[in-house]
């Protein structure tokens, strides 16, 4: 892989120097938020964002002074301690460069916020209290703000001022003092648990509104311009979704498609698809989901123990889910509040077991009846899926083990550098991988022999007896996650690929530009920064697959520098502009860009 490193444009530098402008990044031109009160959960700001302050403060005074000040860049591991602190009005933001004229909506993330609630603190980095963050575009302006989503987790765990609520990785008892008569009524409650409403992972459209959500049965209503919290959604309401994904896709009309596990009685676990259809603003509130529709039914292979999956792939004619040895334990999941374990601790990793891939016939409704599979791997994002000359080719980052979940433990993220370095480089590395599976083949075709025809790749599929073809994929990119995609080209063929640059650690440190064409890549970096995920919006105009922007919200750990909303062009990547924000911003996982019209 070919990687050219595209650094910040020192012509933003020149073009401040040209214009004779004294005003800083840290300068008071931007709006700050001094007299806001502490965060929720804690009575003051808590040991990082204190020491962060008193940095910034004395890097002012050094400026005030004349002095040279020192580069203070804080270390990885306090990006996830403590809470973050809301700003519910908007912000204006102080560019740098140019932002596009006809760029008009906003980028709406989601992602943990608050991991101590009183003297009580989560266990797991995805635990946190979801905190919701918009930049909105306006005439080449841009206007930020964040809100803690007011869901009954939330209420309830600011009431009671500690966690009351149990998270994937934090078991919680909402009275400590119970007795066992009490604690095994609560234990038959939750065989089957009913899970928390902390949508932390990302936006969904659903018609013409928009949720934030989880990988549960609950989801929650926003406002996308004031970020609001609207009413509860239960999954369940509609269809038996106890578990779903928080990747859905969307067709050319509006209609959303997504997957769930339906936790049934007597064995009966299995996958569901549905087809959620776009409404119009007159209709009914949420009336999208009355009209919900079962496509498709998978029974699980183990049926106590139903496959985890954070996504899934589409195409045009076909559904591609796969079935991984990363297992959730149905029945230890049954017992685990009685015994005091979190439900993480029910995931199952079988590294002897096959990972199944499933391609579901759109139309017959029916899964193709071929068996295929290959190694054990661990997925959690599709990057596409796309049909070519009777195949169907998906592409995926996978790793070799469930190791980068149990990274995110925060006894793990805030352990000591060495530690945490050689913990880092222990854990499986990400691979974006490409599978090429034959819709049809030969029935003649001799056993071992490879069934792919196409000539673009090096994948292939080996025929076993009793109709089993053993898939190796074609490794594309190596230390690549969160990948993106001009949605335009979804279930398309398609040559980029937009992701975070990981190597050891887990947090990306890079964003880069993967040209599947070339097997080349275009890369930008800064020191003390820290990118989300990058999101593709395209020009008004655009005629080739890469005209657009790149947006990416940056998180800077050098006291000399605010953290920032970064635009990059995403044909040559350099940087267009940056947006300077005097906020509080924080580590997130995924959003989604809403045009103007939408809003």
């Amino acid at each position: 892989m070919n990687c050219r490193i595209i650094t910040p444009s020192v012509e933003l530098g020149k073009a401040k120097a040209m214009t004779g402008s004294s005003s800083s990044i840290l300068g008071p031109s931007i709006k700050r938020n001094a007299l806001s009160p502490p965060c929720p959960g804690e009575s003051v700001w808590n040991g990082h964002n204190r020491g962060l302050q008193s940095l910034i403060e004395k890097v002012r005074a050094a400026q005030t002074l004349g002095e040279p000040a020192s580069c203070a860049a804080v270390t990885m591991q306090s990006l996830f301690t403590g809470n973050k602190r809301e700003n519910p009005e908007p912000i204006k933001a102080d560019i740098q460069g140019q932002i596009p004229q006809w760029l008009h909506g906003t980028l709406i993330r989601n992602g943990p916020g608050m991991h101590k609630i009183g003297d009580t603190v989560y266990n797991h980095w995805f635990d946190g209290m979801s905190l919701l963050h918009s930049f909105t575009f306006e005439n080449g302006e841009v206007f930020y703000r964040s809100k803690y989503l007011q869901s009954d987790t939330y209420k309830s765990n600011i009431e009671a001022n500690r966690i009351v609520v149990s998270e994937f990785g934090t078991m919680a008892y909402p009275d400590p003092c119970k007795n066992i008569f009490s604690k095994s009524f609560s234990y038959l409650t939750h065989i089957i648990p009913d899970f928390t409403d902390n949508c932390l992972i990302n936006i969904i459209k659903y018609g013409e509104n928009f949720f934030a959500s989880s990988e549960v049965n609950y989801i929650r209503r926003i406002d996308p311009r004031s970020l609001e919290t609207l009413e509860k959604v239960d999954y369940r309401k509609y269809v038996a979704f106890n578990l779903a994904t928080s990747h859905p896709h969307y067709d050319g009309n509006g209609n959303t498609y997504n997957m769930g596990t339906s936790i049934a009685e007597k064995g009966k676990t299995k996958y569901l698809f549905v087809k959620i259809p776009n409404t119009k603003s007159d209709d009914k509130k949420n009336s999208c989901f009355e009209n919900c529709e079962i496509l498709y039914s998978i029974p699980c292979h183990s049926l106590l123990n139903p496959s985890y999956y954070h996504s899934f792939g589409m195409t045009e004619n076909y559904i591609i889910f796969i079935e991984q040895p990363f297992k959730l334990d149905v029945l230890k999941m049954a017992a685990a509040y009685f015994k005091g374990v979190n439900w993480a601790s029910c995931l199952t990793w079988c590294p002897n077991d096959k990972t199944y891939i499933h391609i579901i016939d759109r139309k017959t409704k029916k899964a193709l009846p071929t068996k295929f599979y290959t190694d054990a791997l661990v997925v959690y994002h599709h990057t596409n899926a796309y049909e070519e000359d009777n195949h169907v080719v998906f592409d995926i980052i996978a790793y070799e083990d469930n190791s980068l979940y149990e990274r995110f433990y925060l006894e793990n993220m805030t352990s000591p550098d060495s530690i945490f370095e050689a913990r880092g480089k222990s854990c499986s590395l990400p691979f974006c991988k490409r599978f090429a599976i034959p819709v049809e083949h030969d029935k003649n075709t001799d056993l071992g022999a490879n069934i792919v025809r196409l000539r673009d790749t090096m994948a292939y599929a080996l025929k076993e007896k009793d109709e089993h073809v053993y898939c190796k994929p074609e490794v594309l990119f190596e230390g690549i996650e969160l990948p993106r995609i001009n949605y335009d080209y979804n279930g398309r063929k398609y040559r980029y690929i937009y992701a975070s640059r990981v190597q050891w650690q887990p947090v990306p440190t890079k964003i880069i530009k993967c040209d599947i064409q070339t097997r080349s890549c275009l890369e930008w970096m800064e020191e003390h920064c820290w990118p989300a995920e990058p999101v593709f919006v395209k020009t008004p105009e655009a005629e080739d697959e890469d005209d657009g922007v790149i947006l990416s919200s940056i998180i800077s750990t050098d006291a000399r520098k605010l953290s920032f909303l970064l635009i990059l062009d995403a044909k040559t990547f350099k940087e267009l502009g940056r947006a300077s924000v005097s906020a509080d911003l924080h580590l997130d996982l995924h959003g989604i860009f809403i045009p103007e019209e939408e809003l």
